[in-house]
Parts: C-alpha cells; structure tokens; sequence
C-alpha cells in the first residue's frame, strides 16, 4: 500500500484550499525568497545544540528509522539527532539541502519501547510525506500579520487534521495499536508506565466521557478546542482504532470502509469543533440549508407527512420549524442550487455527514420507499457522494450525530 492512500482526507482536501489562500501563497514566498539566499543554518544549530545519532551510535534506533522509510517509500537522506530534555517530544523539519532531519528528546528515546518509537518516528516522517510543512501555521499564526479569524480556525482545523494523517503514517509504521495507544498515553501524561498501568479502554472512556457533554444542552467544544493545533491524545486513539479496524490495516472481509472510517474520525473531530449544526462558517450554514431543504423533499416525497417523519426532523432544528405552510415545490427547486453551494463550501467528508442524517430523516418510519430513495441518490450524486454509502448507513442503527 502506498503511504498516499493513508492519508485522511479532510486534511488533504483543507490543505489544498490553504495553499490558494493569499495569506498564505505571501507568507510562502517570503520563505523561499529567504531560502533562496542560502541555507538557513538549521543543520548548524543542530551540530551546535543536540547530538547526531549515527548508526554506531544508536543502531537500534536506526534500524526502527529504516523500516519506516521502507514502509512509508521515502526516499530523502535522514539525520537524526537527540536533545537533552525531560518532556516527551519529537519534531520533524523541513528539508535543507536535501535532507531531512528529525530530532527526540533523550526522555522519550529512554522512555519508548521500540514499537512506540516506531510510531512516532512514523508520525514525524508523515509529516513530510504529506508535505505539512507547505503551510507554515507558525508564521501564519504567530507573524506580525495575524490571519483574520476565519483563516485561523481553518488553519487549526487543518493542523488538527494533518495530525490525524501523521498517525495512520506512524501506526502503519509500528503495526501494533497497543504499542501505537500507549505510546500516545505517555505523551499526554507524561508517565512511563512503571507507576501506572496503562489500559486501552479505560484511556479511551474518556472520549466517551466528552461526547456525553457535548450531547447536554448549552455544552459542546469549548472556544478553545477550536485553536488547539492537535487533537486530544484519546481522540486520536479512537481514531487509530478505526484506522486499524478499516480495510487499510485489516484483512477481514467485514473490515471497515474508507467512507466509514472517515465519517467516523469526523465525528471525533467534532468533539473539538462547532457542530455543522451550530457553526457560523460559511460551510456549516451551507450543509445546514440543504439538509433542511433536503429533509423536506424527503419527507413529502411519498405524499403526507407523518408524525415520526416531524419528530425526526426536529431532532436536527427547533419545534415548530416544520410547517404545513412551507412551500415544498420551491424547496425542491432550489435544491440543486443547495447542493451546489455545499459543495463550493465544504469537503466529501463534511457532505457526507450531511447524506448520513438525510438518511435519519428518510428511516424515520423504518423503511425508506422508492420515492424517498430516489432523492437520496439523487442528492448524493450532486455532492460527489458515493450511493454506496446511502447503501451502507440505511443498513445501520443511525442516530443524528
């Protein structure tokens, strides 16, 4: 499997609309102006600050690095250094003349079993296989010229999604989810294992626990989730266990889709953004309009409405905002141009979430007949949405996210 077909989705889709924002085609070549005057003295300050790993020195280490670079089909000449500190971390630069250097510090190659180094070594190398660095969040963030608002969110929204990538580009790598989860335990606790001892589930019950508050009324991702560069490190387990459970790691013939693995990570990822049902960006209110124009052409797509069919759609807007009074015919009119702006607007990922609580509004009396059917296709196929999808949600136990 080539390491392209590991990336999520949403963060390639985010990152190719970034690179035609204006702020960031300037601040990218303000950068290459300055690296077009030479080296910018990254390999020196390295030498002068942390110590090289050669591979008399660290051939272990090396060993772990060769069989991700196999893995991963890089092909770029690696420097490895180490530097004194006691918190857990790893970073991976952007390539200077040629090579790519990737530094840990000392806690972490001390305090990581081989497997859970693998995997960070992996999510460091992931971040130069999906080219991450092409969009410089630091300058864009912390420059002189902040971002307006609405960059910024999509800027974190992106880092958090670009994480998200490097994971499955580690996971891959170490091919072991309880290495892979305990490896991330000990970056967010700091903790080595010789006090606690770890366990996939329980450290997983915590998102539980932050879904069980985002479903409370006046709750949800708190402001601040919004500009956090990474996702909480037991979403990102969660989200590693359906990349293991997906036909990207799995075997099994039962083995979880790319369509469902992504709507999946999605629903995490919420748990640290505004809900499309919420939120103010132009996306949100976008996937809103046609799910709200959508849900009604379903509903009268078979003739009377029924009672469950109004009680499902008011669990996604308020009582009362299904009326008799609406003007179905235009709705279905505009549909097509609803369709439309939530595809300028938003990406697969998003639109699919869109068709999955169209088809909880289309199961509300339990069978979806022809007719509805038939307007789920066609709204799908206008969102570049795969029916097969329709397919496989009408299948399942669905409940509005």
């Amino acid at each position: 499997m080539h390491a392209d077909d590991l990336r999520y989705r949403n963060d390639k889709e985010q990152s190719d609309a970034l690179l035609t924002e204006r702020d960031v085609i300037k601040v990218n070549e303000a950068i290459e102006k300055r690296e077009a005057d030479g080296p910018t003295g990254l390999r020196r300050q390295l030498l002068s600050t942390s110590v090289r790993l050669s591979r008399k020195m660290a051939p272990d280490i090396h060993k772990l690095s060769d069989e991700c670079v196999e893995r991963l089909s890089m092909d770029i000449p690696l420097e490895l250094y180490v530097f004194n500190s006691p918190q857990f971390n790893a970073m991976c630069f952007k390539p200077e003349e040629g090579k790519l250097y990737v530094m840990f510090s000392s806690s972490l190659l001390e305090g990581f079993t081989p497997k859970e180094l693998q995997f960070v070594m992996g999510h460091e190398f992931g971040h130069h296989i999906y080219s991450h660095h092409d969009i410089p969040i630091g300058y864009l963030v912390k420059g002189k010229q902040r971002p307006d608002p609405r960059l910024a969110l999509r800027l974190f929204a992106w880092s958090r999604n670009a994480e998200i990538s490097a994971d499955r580009a580690g996971a891959y790598c170490a091919q072991d989810l309880q290495s892979v989860a305990s490896g991330l335990f000990k970056l967010a606790s700091g903790l080595t294992g010789s006090v606690v001892n770890f366990d996939l589930d329980d450290f997983l019950l915590q998102v539980d626990d932050m879904q069980s508050f985002d479903e409370e009324p006046g709750q949800g991702a708190p402001q601040g989730d919004w500009f956090s560069t990474h996702p909480f490190s037991p979403l990102r387990v969660k989200a590693l266990r359906l990349f293991f459970n997906s036909e990207l790691m799995s075997k099994d013939a039962k083995a979880m889709n790319i369509d469902d693995l992504d709507i999946g990570v999605q629903r995490l990822m919420s748990l640290m953004e505004p809900s499309y049902l919420d939120a103010k960006t132009e996306a949100a209110i976008a996937m809103r309009h046609l799910l709200f124009a959508g849900s009604i052409v379903i509903a009268h797509a078979s003739g009377e409405v029924s009672e469950k069919e109004i009680k499902s759609f008011e669990q996604f807007f308020e009582k009362g905002d299904f009326s008799d009074k609406l003007n179905v015919k235009r709705i279905e009119q505009e549909l097509p141009q609803r369709i439309q702006r939530a595809v300028e607007r938003s990406t697969v990922t998003q639109r699919m979430q869109v068709v999955r609580d169209l088809c909880v509004i289309a199961m509300a009396e339990g069978d979806v007949d022809a007719n509805e059917r038939e307007v789920l296709n066609n709204i799908a196929d206008g969102l570049q949405v795969s029916r097969t999808f329709i397919c496989q949600t009408l299948e399942q136990d669905c409940e509005p996210d």
